[in-house]
């Protein structure tokens, strides 16, 4: 709780039907945003596997979630920096699950660099950690959503890249290069039935975010922007997840939905 302000961090009550038994893909799904994500899907009954480089953390949502899941979660692990385990570990997943429906590119790093500590290096580093993964995940994932007759591809963006954040230069280059990769993609995808659009999340306040960025005053600076006075966690950004993944989207692509609690 914050300044007086209750945060509900609950999943979405809402079912989504036609979710059940569906193959879900989720890039990052050891924690944070990724974790709410593979319990959400999991909870609708959907066939979940996730990539992360985090063992112990992956493996301990897997045995959270398996008792009280109808499919157990597919852990895989695979450094996303790594295009051919990424394009295995997607393969895989399609395997392991029967068949891919839906990816959720949701990785990321959102590291501080001062611009004058930027070199070449860091740069493309944080490029392969937030950009490059989300296209060669979604070729890797084309293939097998065209067998199935169609798919949906959830690409996690940022509000971070307007907000001009002068510390975040290549995070938010990266965030807003995926808004025009998801229109790309959804203009070349469309005619095989695979929708392609994005989210772009306010500063949700995870358990990394705190020890790392946030602290208190920042939380009551945004939340001072915000319509909406609640505090961003990663739960609110399942149920919007859910809606872009599900039929209920149905004619929806190459679109970017807001998820900020009203700052933009």
């Amino acid at each position: 709780m914050i300044a007086g302000k209750k945060t509900q961090m609950v999943l979405p009550k809402a079912r989504f039907h036609d979710l059940e038994g569906r193959g879900v893909l989720i890039t990052g799904g050891g924690s944070g945003i990724g974790a709410a994500l593979v319990e959400g899907f999991a909870r609708q009954g959907a066939r979940v596997a996730f990539i992360d480089i985090a063992e112990a953390e992956s493996r301990a949502l897997v045995e959270r979630l398996s008792s009280s899941s109808e499919h157990r979660p597919v852990f895989i692990a695979a450094d996303l920096r790594d295009l051919e385990a990424l394009t295995s570990a997607v393969n895989g997943a399609a395997e392991a699950l029967g068949s891919l429906d839906i990816l959720v590119n949701n990785a990321a790093r959102d590291d501080r660099q001062a611009l004058e500590e930027v070199t070449g290096t860091s740069w493309d580093e944080s490029q392969a950690v937030n950009l490059r993964h989300v296209f060669f995940a979604s070729q890797a994932a084309a293939p097998h959503m065209r067998r199935a007759g169609g798919g949906s591809i959830v690409n996690f963006s940022s509000i971070a890249f307007m907000l001009n954040m002068g510390d975040i230069p290549a995070y938010a280059a990266a965030k807003a290069g995926i808004i025009g990769l998801t229109k790309s993609l959804a203009g070349k995808l469309g005619p095989d039935n695979i929708r392609v659009n994005a989210i772009l999340p306010g500063m949700v306040v995870t358990e990394r975010q705190r020890k790392l960025w946030i602290n208190d005053a920042a939380i009551e600076a945004m939340m001072a922007k915000q319509c909406l006075k609640h505090m961003l966690v990663a739960e609110d950004m399942v149920g919007p997840c859910l809606y872009l993944a599900s039929d209920c989207s149905a004619r929806m692509t190459a679109q970017a939905m807001i998820i900020d609690g009203g700052v933009f």
